[in-house]
């Protein structure tokens, strides 16, 4: 059964009341509970949308772990590049939290002509959901940097992630809602997420308690079945 984490005081209101602790993310969990492990003092955390990525990041930063930089693929890359040199000067962990997996490196060739500068931060930005890096040598030392992803859950993570967004949204859902729910649901964090919001909206629309009949009017919008 999936584990939890308690959120600090200084979660904002808005926060789910805990973290839930699955096979999807416990090794990035584990990692950011020892940071003194880190190659160079830094780690690199990727994760699928609403997946707690941010939320790991307050909590490794609340508990002194480190400095903590959210969206980092949209930060200017000299930023990036001075905040790794601080890592190392100061032996502080530095945590980089993404949205987009980065791009392979591509490998040093033979000197080639100058090419006209480019903003690096408009060069990290393309259309292929992956995080460029334009300094080369950034790349190569966030390349160095500890990898960690947050996956997507397994259907005890689901239970766990639905019945925690049911309480913040102070919905009370049937005991037997979970095993109706999670093989019908879509497998991801932002899944969880939508599917309890479309049954609290339904079930105020329709000033009823959630019931069989709403949870499948909500599977209907947000669950496998309206992805086919």
């Amino acid at each position: 059964m999936p584990k939890q984490i308690a959120l600090p005081l200084s979660a904002s209101s808005d926060s789910p009341p805990r973290i839930v602790v699955g096979e999807a993310n416990a090794a990035a969990i584990d990692a950011l509970t020892d940071p003194g492990r880190w190659p160079f003092h830094t780690a690199i955390l990727y994760g699928p949308p609403r997946s707690g990525k941010s939320l790991l990041g307050n909590w490794f930063a609340d508990g002194g772990g480190g400095v903590v930089i959210d969206n980092a693929e949209t930060v200017d890359e000299d930023v990036l590049f001075h905040a790794w040199n601080r890592a190392q000067e100061t032996g502080q962990a530095l945590l980089l939290i993404t949205n987009r997996k980065r791009a392979p490196q591509k490998k040093a060739k033979g000197k080639a002509a100058a090419k006209p500068k480019v903003p690096v931060k408009s060069r990290a930005k393309k259309n292929d959901g992956l995080w460029h890096v334009g300094l080369p040598d950034l790349a190569s030392r966030l390349g160095a940097a500890l990898q960690l992803e947050i996956e997507e859950p397994d259907d005890e993570m689901l239970a766990e992630l639905i019945d925690v967004h049911a309480q913040m949204r102070h919905l009370v859902l049937d005991p037997s809602a979970s095993a109706y729910l999670v093989p019908r649901a879509v497998r991801s964090h932002l899944g969880a997420e939508r599917l309890v919001a479309a049954i609290d909206r339904l079930s105020l629309e329709r000033k009823q308690p959630p019931t069989l009949a709403i949870w499948r009017e909500a599977l209907a919008e947000f669950g496998k079945s309206a992805q086919t």
